[in-house]
């Protein structure tokens, strides 16, 4: 056996369980903060006298500092081992976390929502590494669909926790409540975490490392300022948007062209874990779109109150919770077609949206937010699975990484991209829709067209403005459900590309490119 063996030789199966309840804690407490700070910020801002373009940035300099360290999962790892890059990754998240309640000033908690950021950035693809390394290939399916539920509850519980901690106390205690929960997870990855024996430290690729913070920063900036400042409207959305793309290009070249690179390109020869990039970047657009949108039509335009939306959501984190059960336990299905299967169903919830109107029922539409949660359990699961089946287990922290910050740029890019729609088609939609209402419009004089409504006065016509608005509104986002539905048919032929994912992990390491001057060293063997 090569010396690249999984490290799950040798652990027991209850110290196993300890292990993927520590990690599966960490990664939960994680994904539940992200959205705990978008329930609060109202009363940030109240409590920190600020503006609603100066409380974002509590936000902004969060993502900012996720993006610029998460690629920088492996050279940590390499450099200090996962055992350790875990446990301190945790332990300062949940500190940071704690002083985020303390703080006073804008300033200062913006400073401590970087540093957490920075440190829990590490967490998530390290915790689906040590996963992957702890338990044998024939059970990956089964704990990555516990990771997934982990995953999927955290998004469920953060705006239940944060809206209830801050309607009951205030905005500070729903950062103070995570914090006890931090000290148990780092407690457990303390006590069951094996050594890490495999460190391969190199130097820090300063140039590839620079670029690319520069890229992901410029591209994270644009990305949640655009709509506040009007997309290319604002010269600052043109410079950000001309650095992201130079400091891309040089990444790129230089990535290509360097001996030891920041991230190694040759990882893309593996043509599983290429694909499953591309996948996991459409997943990622797809996953919480319906989440983002959903809530302001129905509490805007079809008067939902916020206890049903919240059911609404809640739904799909139970269909979620279902689907990666069920896909945990499905693991003799061939995995292409569990990913099809996922992806089909959203399709259908796509379509479903896009007939929905201003009389919908909620039960409508915890049906098909329980479909979404199906699905996305149904697709992350195989997607895991296929895409890391032959990627050799050291280089597991840095490619998950890279899995993991191509899922997160994909939400981030999608949600822009739609809320645009949203904006733009709305204006478009009233601007012709109002064309109609006229004096000189002869449909307009007869009572079974005009029903109760009345053009004839001041009062009329500001009701007949508020009911175009509302339609104008649903029409614009049935436009942005039809991207989201677009963006899942394309997923389809994407999926008939990847192998079956059956074969073991390959047990000749891609070697160093400190050990290959020229660049001819052994291509990764291919998936099918």
């Amino acid at each position: 056996m090569s010396s690249d063996r999984s490290s799950a030789e040798g652990l027991t199966p209850v110290r196993r369980a300890l292990i993927l309840l520590s990690v599966v804690l960490a990664t939960t407490l994680y994904s539940t903060t992200i959205l705990i700070v978008s329930t609060v910020l109202p009363q940030m801002q109240g409590s920190m006298s600020a503006t609603a373009d100066e409380v974002s940035w509590v936000v902004t300099f969060n993502i900012l500092a996720t993006a610029i360290v998460t690629p920088m999962t492996g050279w940590l790892s390499g450099r200090f081992g996962v055992r350790n890059v875990m446990i301190w990754s945790v332990f300062g998240f949940t500190i940071t976390t704690l002083m985020c309640g303390f703080a006073n000033s804008l300033e200062t908690l913006v400073f401590w929502r970087i540093l957490q950021g920075a440190f829990g950035a590490p967490s998530t693809p390290l915790a689906q590494s040590i996963l992957l390394d702890t338990y044998p290939q024939r059970q990956h399916a089964l704990v990555l669909g516990l990771f997934g539920f982990g995953v999927v509850i955290g998004p469920v519980i953060g705006p239940t926790l944060g809206g209830y901690m801050a309607e009951t106390y205030t905005w500070r205690y729903a950062f103070f409540a995570i914090f006890p929960v931090g000290v148990i997870g780092v407690l457990g990855l303390r006590a069951f975490l094996p050594p890490d024996n495999r460190r391969s430290p190199r130097a820090l690729d300063w140039t590839g490392f620079i670029t690319l913070s520069l890229a992901l920063a410029a591209t994270q900036l644009v990305l949640s300022r655009g709509q506040r400042l009007d997309w290319f409207d604002s010269l600052e959305i043109q410079i950000e948007t001309l650095v992201a793309i130079v400091a891309f290009w040089m990444f790129a070249i230089h990535i290509m062209t360097a001996r030891e690179p920041f991230l190694d390109p040759r990882h893309l020869r593996n043509r599983n874990y290429a694909i499953g990039l591309l996948l996991v970047a459409l997943y990622g657009m797809l996953n919480f779109t319906p989440v983002v949108l959903l809530p302001p039509l129905l509490k805007a335009h079809a008067n939902f109150p916020e206890t049903i939306v919240g059911e609404i959501v809640a739904s799909r984190g139970v269909g979620g919770c279902i689907g990666f059960l069920i896909a945990g336990f499905a693991n003799r299905i061939d995995a292409r077609v569990s990913m099809m299967a996922g992806f089909g169903m959203l399709l259908v919830a796509g379509l479903w949206l896009m007939t929905m109107d201003l009389n919908v029922t909620p039960f409508s539409l915890m049906a098909n937010a329980a479909l979404q949660g199906l699905a996305i359990g149904a697709i992350w699961v195989p997607l895991s699975v296929v895409a890391f089946s032959n990627v050799a287990e050291k280089d597991r922290p840095e490619t998950s990484a890279v899995f993991h910050l191509l899922r997160n740029l994909g939400s981030s890019f999608f949600i822009s991209i739609c809320v645009a729609e949203i904006i733009r088609s709305t204006g478009v939609n009233y601007s012709r829709l109002v064309e109609a209402i006229s004096p000189f419009n002869p449909a307009l004089t007869f009572p079974w067209v005009m029903g109760a409504w009345d053009h004839n006065s001041l009062a009329g016509l500001q009701k007949i403005s508020n009911e175009i608005s509302r339609q104008s509104a649903l029409i614009a986002y049935l436009n942005a459900f039809g991207l989201f539905t677009a963006a899942c048919a394309i997923t389809l032929p994407l999926i008939l590309l990847v192998g079956n994912g059956k074969r073991a992990p390959t047990q000749t390491p891609v070697p160093a490119a400190s050990t290959a001057p020229v660049r001819k060293g052994p291509v990764a063997p291919d998936s099918d």
